[in-house]
């Protein structure tokens, strides 16, 4: 049953203050809580850690709410499991690091790079990848609606059953990414090139593939771009054939904070209609 706008905005304002409630339990320096060796570990990180070096650490299930990591070092870090709620990564380093399972809810990761690390199984809603480097990231599993990938080096990443419902892909590199049963519905893939990529049983619903080269991508079927819109400017591999559609028509709105709350509150939120 849709929602009322009412019933939306309410959301987003109990969102966004409950990001704002995080951000304000430190203003200036990240803070941690440790249960000790006798009780369960708890991290907890707020405020800012700018340039922090990180790498190596053991971090799984730690909490980021609100927080300002920009330029940190994680390289090689567990953080499996680790909440991230309106956090600020943008710039760190966080190749081979570990994220499988972790929840990055509207998270700014632009810039970041993300080589040869896990990132299985994340979730979250409107996460900022934008311009990361994602060589060799493993997405596998992952469900991340609206994320943003916009510009993203991610050659020869793993997508692999993930789920990218009206994400941006566009202007992208995913030369032999494997995008084997991803759910793409909805997704942005504009200016994009997929050389040797693996299409094999992917849904493109909706998908928006104007001047995406696919030229060269493997197991494309003639049902899954009819269900995707093309452009003239569209390549697509030989004897398939891009048709024109109406965009827009998936059912995903993106709400976007215009004032935020503070630096670290989310950038934007994914409600879905029609699903």
């Amino acid at each position: 049953m849709p929602r009322s706008p009412t019933a939306v905005l309410a959301r987003i304002a109990a969102t966004l203050c409950l990001a704002s409630f995080g951000g304000a339990l430190a203003v200036s320096q990240a803070w941690a809580l440790d249960g000790g060796a006798d009780t369960a570990r708890l991290l907890s990180f707020g405020g800012m850690c700018l340039n922090c070096e990180l790498s190596g650490r053991k971090l799984p299930d730690a909490k980021f709410l609100g927080a300002n990591f920009t330029g940190a070092s994680m390289v090689g870090s567990d953080l499996h499991g680790a909440y991230f709620f309106g956090s600020d990564f943008s710039g760190a380093d966080l190749a081979r690091a570990d994220l499988h399972g972790a929840i990055v809810f509207g998270s700014d990761f632009t810039n970041v790079d993300f080589t040869d690390a896990n990132l299985s199984s994340i979730s979250g809603h409107g996460t900022d990848f934008g311009g990361a480097n994602l060589t060799r990231t493993n997405f596998q599993g992952a469900n991340l609606i609206g994320a943003n990938l916009v510009k993203a080096n991610a050659k020869d990443a793993l997508f692999n059953g993930a789920t990218f419902f009206g994400a941006n892909l566009g202007q992208g590199r995913y030369d032999r990414a494997q995008f084997r049963n991803a759910n793409l519905i909805g997704a942005d893939m504009v200016g994009s090139t997929f050389a040797g990529a693996d299409f094999t049983g992917a849904n493109l619903a909706h998908s928006n593939l104007t001047a995406a080269d696919l030229s060269a991508a493997k197991g494309l079927t003639q049902p899954q771009i009819d269900q995707a819109c093309s452009s003239p400017t569209t390549r697509l591999p030989a004897g398939l054939v891009g048709k024109s559609c109406k965009l827009g028509s998936t059912g995903v709105i993106v709400l976007r904070a215009g004032m935020p709350l503070h630096a670290g509150s989310p950038r934007f939120i994914v409600q879905t209609e029609g699903q």
